[in-house]
């Protein structure tokens, strides 16, 4: 089990987007995620590299802004494709 503190931020995106979280069942991974069927779909954030909720914390928002575009950068192959891992992980960890 993950020992990943989920945010409240990252628990309101996932309810825009229609999924729920949880803490990850795979210790290498911060949350997975469930479609409204409660099925799981993914697990999503590798737990070695920190978010924008950390970032945030840690640095400070400004700080966090920086690393957020970077992050969509790098990317935005796929974080657009909708219902991918990619999508997931850009709507609930970085927005």
């Amino acid at each position: 089990m993950s020992s990943y503190n989920i945010t409240k931020n990252q628990y309101s995106n996932a309810k825009k987007i229609g999924v729920t979280i949880k803490a990850s069942s795979n210790k290498n991974k911060k949350i997975d995620v469930f479609n409204k069927q409660g099925k799981k779909l993914y697990s999503i954030g590798d737990i070695n590299y920190k978010d924008f909720d950390l970032y945030k914390k840690e640095k400070g928002l400004e700080y966090a802004k920086s690393r957020k575009l970077l992050y969509k950068i790098r990317h935005n192959k796929y974080r657009n494709k909708v219902n991918t891992k990619s999508y997931f992980a850009d709507q609930i960890l970085w927005s």
